[in-house]
């Protein structure tokens, strides 16, 4: 029986080649959209998965700062986490990993490699986490300060194919470090992702090396640069163990009134905040709504066409129901079509995802594969396949089974008002979601211009910056050398990147300080040029002078100043960590972060010996001579390193990769969506002109216009697309209303972009239903009625 059902979809579907085609056009290009994304959704919900005590592992963040300034740091002081597993009963375990500051360059024989991606961390690291050390003691990784452990491939990197344990790595010409364990290559849904970890025991002695205040990694709650780990045991309560953390920090530093801890899991560490606000999920929902939408499209496309076919293939039931078959028997006979059909199509979706991975990554920024023997592959691309196999083939199949025989033998069957009114609603629901996706397109593709196009209070066009390295002390002579060479039009110093400073602290004191308030100041270490070379505009006072004096001198941007609610702020008193001084001036608010924040409180201040970042001025046309000039002085200073440099124009822009993605990606599916709309449109409207086909002829021999033909035919499709328009503008409002709420500075969204988008989805539905319609308009009647 079953072969007998297969051999008569088969005659059917090749007979009827044309909606064959357009049906599994449809279907193979929603579902490879849904694959794609889905496999991206299915890797940002995996991020830290592989843990096997993923679920009792947590990373201890900081919420500082009062009033305005409060803010969540994941990074803490080195003590608290050990202090709490001595302390604290339900704290099993703790891990520390922080950035590596001190080693740049690492040799191996007569290989020198700079920039690699190395951290700092306690042996508990490899304990903890499942990091699969394949090579060395996990119980004891570290067997003293100058051991490291490497990844499989940065060990292939220095030591190519020889076996790496035992072997000495030469970092900065003055340390040597042997390899005593090589764990696997760190997943890519991996939150950790370093590549070289030295002992933390090893930092203590770079940082605390002039150590004259005693400070350790055991006392100092002073710098706030740890990532901690801690491994709890079950069914421990957060809220307790919070305040037991809050207990512990102040009998240490008692000053900190105002710091709160918080846990943050680590499975969701990779798409929330440790406060629970959105870190990255927003996006993976609003992907999960693409992919969604585009599947629904792809599948109201099938059931539009197989019910309004349903007409010609009455008398092919009825036949079927005299001659004996039951109706459950049809039922079957029409979800086996459907299933054959989706099983070509999901073929021919699984290979095209394949092939397509490479650039979805390229477009995404992704690093996905498909890995056929992973089963959480085949769990993302079966479900996506069966359940819209489940919405596409229900309700067909129990519509095409229900015809009353002698009706349709006799051609008295017609369409049902509910059929008729069914397939309204779901060409209407197509151009919904399609319109959804446009007006969103130009809205994101909004937002972005706004960004790119903002006035950011300070110049950064044609401005290169690099870190001194050892041309730190020497940065006057540096000056001297180039300032006078062709291209270059400026230079400065500072300590920080002006386009993401980063640093904050809390660590201050001014008159008119209320007694637990902490203000949270973005720091920032200048030299006298640093305001007019990058014209950021003076509200009050003056500028440094490079006066010796200008060490006790401070400039307050204008949110400072609100938020310490200084009035006549000039000459008033001011204390930044141990540094007692004034303040001489206030610039005007600038940016120096992203734009889905507010702008923060920031201080300028007056200290040389910390300069570590130098910005060179140049133009387009000479840029060129700029970096050779600035490079030639490099190699006096630096000859060991290569010269890295990056223009803050690219620095901005990399602060809004991910928003360029999903514009990019918005784009391309919100076209894709709109093509899988109007194939199914071009179905029906061919359909649609099949039917009337006697209709028409009898009115062209009447004398009837090609161009009233053509309106007869389209005008029911375009009265169901202008009601789109209207069901979808308030929808994508509201959509792209919540998607604008994670930038703090964005546009006022304008009716314009629901206007154009609406345009846009009628002109592309007219020319697809004119197209059609016009074939049918001017076809010779006669053949038309004779072969009626």
């Amino acid at each position: 029986m079953l072969i007998t059902h297969i051999k008569f979809t088969w005659r059917g579907l090749v007979k009827n080649k044309f909606y064959t085609i357009i049906n599994i056009a449809g279907i193979t290009l929603g579902l490879t959209i849904g694959i794609l994304i889905l496999l991206w959704v299915q890797n940002e919900y995996s991020y830290d998965s592989f843990h096997h005590q993923q679920k009792s592992i947590y990373r201890l963040e900081n919420m500082v700062g009062t009033g305005s300034s409060r803010q969540i740091w994941t990074g803490t002081v080195a003590p608290i986490g050990v202090l709490a597993k001595n302390e604290i009963p339900e704290v099993k375990d703790v891990a520390r990993i922080t950035y590596n500051n001190y080693y740049g360059i690492f040799k191996y024989g007569n290989k020198t490699f700079t920039n690699q991606n190395a951290a700092f961390t306690d042996p508990s690291l490899f304990t903890i986490f499942d990091f699969n050390l394949i090579a060395g003691n996990k119980s004891d990784p570290f067997p003293d300060l100058n051991s490291v452990i490497l990844t499989q491939g940065a060990a292939k990197r220095f030591f190519g194919d020889n076996d790496p344990i035992g072997k000495t790595i030469s970092v900065e010409d003055r340390l040597s470090f042997k390899v005593t364990g090589i764990i696997k290559d760190i997943p890519e849904n991996s939150s950790i992702r370093n590549d070289i970890f030295f002992p933390m025991k090893r930092l203590e002695k770079e940082m605390y090396v002039q150590n004259k205040k005693g400070k350790n990694l055991a006392n100092d709650f002073i710098e706030f640069r740890y990532d901690t780990y801690l491994l709890l045991k079950q069914n421990t309560p957060l809220n307790i163990l919070t305040r037991k953390l809050r207990e512990i920090h102040l009998k240490n530093k008692p000053d900190d009134v105002d710091i709160q801890y918080l846990l943050q899991p680590l499975r969701k560490m990779h798409l929330y905040q440790a406060d629970g606000s959105d870190g990255g999920i927003k996006s993976v929902r609003m992907f999960i709504l693409i992919a969604v939408l585009i599947l629904l499209i792809a599948c109201i496309n099938y059931v539009n066409l197989s019910t309004a076919r349903s007409m010609i293939r009455a008398k092919e039931v009825s036949v079927r129901k005299i001659i004996g078959a039951t109706r459950m028997q049809l039922f079957r006979q029409f979800l086996i079509e459907t299933t054959l059909l989706y099983l070509i199509a999901s073929v021919l979706a699984v290979l095209a995802s394949y092939i397509l991975l490479p650039l979805f990554n390229r477009v995404s920024g992704q690093h996905l594969t498909i890995d056929f023997k992973d089963y959480h592959i085949w769990m993302v691309i079966i479900l996506t396949i069966v359940g819209t196999l489940i919405i596409s083939s229900v309700y067909p199949a129990w519509q095409l089974s229900s015809f009353k025989p002698l009706k349709a033998l006799n051609g008295k069957v017609s369409a049902n008002l509910s059929d008729t009114l069914f397939r309204k609603i779901l060409v209407t629901g197509q151009f919904v979601f399609s319109i959804v996706l446009i007006a969103g397109t130009i809205i994101i593709t909004s937002q972005l211009h706004y960004i790119r196009s903002k006035q950011l209070g300070y110049d950064k066009d044609q401005v290169f910056t690099f870190n001194m390295i050892a041309m730190t002390g020497h940065f006057d002579a540096v000056k001297n050398d180039l300032i006078n060479q062709p291209g270059i039009l400026g230079i400065t110093w500072a300590d920080n990147n002006i386009v993401d400073l980063g640093s904050q602290t809390g660590n201050n004191y001014w008159q008119g300080k209320e007694e637990g308030e902490t203000l949270m100041l973005s720091p920032m270490a200048v030299n006298k040029d640093f305001i007019p070379f990058f014209k950021i505009q003076m509200a009050l006072g003056n500028n440094f002078t490079g006066s010796a004096a200008d060490s006790t001198h401070f400039i307050l941007n204008e949110t400072a100043v609100k938020a310490a609610r200084l009035k006549d702020p000039i000459g008033k008193h001011f204390k930044l960590w141990n540094i007692e001084g004034e303040i001489i001036g206030v610039v005007k608010d600038f940016y120096f972060a992203s734009m889905k924040e507010k702008i923060q409180p920031a201080i300028l201040y007056y200290q040389p010996e910390k300069y570590g970042q130098i910005y060179v001025k140049t133009t387009a046309q000479t840029s060129k001579q700029a970096l050779a000039a600035v490079k030639n002085e490099w190699n006096k200073y630096n000859a060991s390193f290569p010269f890295s440099y990056s223009f803050l124009d690219d620095i901005f822009n990399n602060l809004y990769h991910s928003e360029d993605r999903v514009g990019v990606l918005f784009n391309i599916f919100a076209g894709l969506a709109i093509f899988i709309s109007c194939l199914g449109l071009f179905g029906l409207v061919t359909y649609t002109s099949q039917v009337k086909k006697k209709e028409i002829g009898i009115r062209k021999v009447l004398g009837a216009s090609t161009t009233g033909i053509v309106k007869l035919i389209s005008k029911d499709f375009m009265k169901l697309v202008l009601l789109a328009i209207f069901i979808a503008t308030p929808i994508a409002w509201w959509l792209m209303g919540k998607w604008l709420e994670s930038f703090s500075y964005k546009i006022n969204i304008s009716v314009w972009a629901f206007v154009f988008a609406g345009i846009f989805a009628l002109l592309i539905a007219l020319v697809t239903v004119s197209t059609q319609a016009i074939k049918a308009a001017i076809a010779n009647p006669v053949n038309s009625l004779k072969d009626d």
